[in-house]
């Protein structure tokens, strides 16, 4: 059993963690191009190359959580971020830029819910599930925190200064990643509970089936959110909402995440999580669609916000929780590390294919492409619910 300060703890650090690094350049991305006279595919380039770094050194970071444990590793994540953010407020040249977004890229995949999610595995084995939903309801809330602070902050003090404080932010999680045990699940507290089940995928043909529809699903899942966390707040003003409304608007994704999450803790703990994995996949093209009727309705601007972050609320759960069932959970941290591989190099080039689309295509051509691409994510999360159903 993990303790409930330490979820706690971890789950604020994730709310800190996202909102001054991946969230960060949602909101200050267009402000930086105006000030230093860039343009989208530079600006946004930088986020791209983080994202890429992520998937680089993916391998490496969950081997590191399975032998030195998550402290650690996140504590060194948490400085690398700080250097990161400080890096890019003093950025004034395209490789200065570009460097301080490689060490970003270091400091994401050391502190965000894969090396969190390692963490718990690694502490709690296939009990960790409730404590991985738990961390996910505040880190859920990044958007909605930290794109309306930014927001504000850079309004007053402009965006260097800005960033300046988002290092700041991001010292501010040590001691929360302090709180993490150093230890290693041994087997069941007590000999009254129910053993774990065996994991789904067994021979060699389950392992590759299970691993590939497993990397489409998150790989999607991952493109999508790079691309909306780059450009959502673009992508509703040049629908024809304000900038401001378009901000307070796409903070109703962190709501609609974080209020996923909270009924997937309260209700669906013995929902089986490739069928929670399946219904989040549906959703998501819904969601896209109402989206496009964004500029003509507030309402549905509201409704497409928050049906996205429902959706990949629930995504973000199943990222943790699906190798739990489908493999074996001594092995966690190094083969969840290979498998997101592909669901961060791929995606790294999300918010220069939405960047490109929105200025050569239009707004309305992004939320189409986002829709082709949830339906493709929902056709492999159909597969793996058809492959290895849940258990009778």
């Amino acid at each position: 059993m993990i303790a409930h300060r330490v979820v706690a703890a971890l789950g604020l650090a994730q709310l800190i963690s996202w909102g001054a690094t991946y969230y960060l350049i949602g909101g200050f991305g267009e402000q930086i191009g105006a000030d230093l006279g860039w343009s989208r595919d530079i600006v946004y380039g930088g986020f791209a190359v983080a994202l890429l770094v992520m998937g680089v050194t993916s391998p490496l970071a969950g081997k590191w959580v399975d032998r030195r444990g998550g402290r650690a590793v996140m504590v060194v994540g948490a400085l690398v971020n700080a250097t990161g953010c400080a890096g890019l407020a003093i950025a004034h040249h395209v490789g200065s830029y570009y460097a301080a977004w490689i060490v970003l890229g270091v400091g994401m995949r050391l502190t965000l819910y894969d090396a969190a999610f390692a963490a718990l595995a690694r502490i709690g084995g296939p009990q960790a599930r409730r404590a991985m939903s738990g961390i996910t309801l505040l880190g859920g809330l990044a958007a909605t925190v930290f794109w309306p602070l930014g927001h504000i902050l850079s309004e007053h003090l402009g965006w260097r200064i800005s960033l300046l404080a988002y290092a700041g932010f991001a010292l501010l999680t040590i001691p929360l990643h302090l709180m993490i045990p150093n230890t290693r699940f041994a087997g069941l507290a007590s000999s009254g509970e129910p053993a774990p089940r065996q994991p789904r995928a067994v021979t060699r043909r389950q392992l590759a089936a299970a691993g590939a529809l497993y990397a489409v699903i998150m790989t999607g899942a991952n493109f999508l959110n790079a691309g909306m966390s780059a450009h959502m707040i673009a992508v509703l003003s040049g629908l024809g909402l304000t900038v401001t409304v378009a901000v307070w608007i796409a903070t109703l994704r962190g709501i609609g995440q974080s209020a996923a999450r909270l009924c997937e803790i309260l209700f669906g703990r013995r929902l089986d999580p490739v069928v929670l994995n399946l219904a989040a996949c549906l959703i998501m093209p819904l969601s896209f669609i109402a989206g496009l009727f964004s500029g003509a309705s507030t309402e549905m601007a509201i409704a497409f916000a928050l049906l996205y972050g429902a959706c990949n609320g629930i995504l973000t759960i199943t990222r943790g929780t699906l190798p739990l069932i489908l493999f074996d959970h001594r092995s966690y941290g190094t083969l969840a590390g290979r498998l997101i591989v592909p669901s961060f190099i791929l995606p790294a080039a999300a918010p220069l294919i939405y960047a490109i689309v929105i200025d050569r295509v239009g707004n309305a051509a992004a939320l189409y492409l986002s829709a082709g691409l949830a339906t493709i994510t929902l056709l492999a999360a159909t597969m793996l619910y058809l492959l290895f159903p849940a258990s009778r």
